[in-house]
């Protein structure tokens, strides 16, 4: 089973050109369809419905994940830099209509996914002993359609570099101190975790492999028009 991982979106239509290219039989966005610099916030939005679309309609299976640039428009009482105040009821409504699509995080084999990725402080401060290795996505997922606010930005760093901030927020530095922390650290050698958030020049496997041990994945990288492959090797490909 081909799996292709698609790193920060931010309005971006070139999740097109990957399908396209890799006719995979699985897809994961890793959130942040929204905020961007340089590309209309009206483009923004038809590119989410043309994402939600393709969820509904492709026949393969689709993985949408929720990053912050997207929690910050569904009524949290907190915005980030990038958040477009005028079209704030507008993304939010669209993020409403569609709740059923997204979710914090999915894992398939040895691989967790979410937008920042899973602290192991994290999940210790916000479930104690009611979360193991085997329920850790089904907590995730069920706290942010029953009690999203749980996922707030929380810590003093202004960049999240903080080992108690959610799968939304946190940086590579605290997720790696976290999971290596006595205790139920063993996320780190149950899962690869594979995430965005914080944007890269391109997904350097080789790197990551050398310095992160193979077990921290970063694909924000769609600005180098990168993404990565998974069907039972790992591989970045690139449109």
């Amino acid at each position: 089973m081909k799996t292709v991982f698609i790193g920060d979106i931010h309005g971006r239509s070139i999740w097109k050109e990957i399908v396209e290219q890799e006719k995979p039989d699985r897809v994961i966005f890793v959130g942040d369809y929204f905020d961007s610099f340089d590309i209309p916030g009206i483009d923004q939005i038809h590119n989410f419905k043309e994402i939600i679309h393709f969820k509904k309609t492709s026949g393969i299976e689709v993985v949408l994940l929720v990053g912050n640039h997207d929690y910050h428009y569904m009524d949290m009482g907190e915005t980030y830099s990038g958040f477009q105040p005028a079209l704030k009821f507008d993304i939010g409504q669209l993020l409403r209509e569609n709740m059923e699509h997204l979710q914090m995080a999915y894992s398939f084999d040895n691989f967790l996914c979410t937008h920042a990725g899973v602290s192991s402080v994290f999940m210790n401060d916000n479930f104690r002993d009611s979360w193991n290795y085997d329920n850790l996505v089904e907590k995730l997922n069920e706290t942010f359609k029953y009690s999203p606010f749980i996922f707030k930005f929380n810590g003093f760093n202004p960049y999240g570099d903080n080992e108690t901030q959610s799968p939304i927020w946190i940086r590579l530095n605290s997720l790696r101190n976290s999971n290596n922390k006595r205790g139920k650290d063993g996320i780190k050698k149950r899962f690869i975790q594979v995430f965005g958030h914080t944007q890269i020049k391109e997904i350097d496997l080789v790197g990551m492999e050398k310095f992160l041990g193979g077990r921290y994945i970063m694909i924000d990288a769609l600005s180098s028009r990168q993404y990565l492959i998974y069907d039972g090797e790992i591989k970045v490909g690139k449109v």
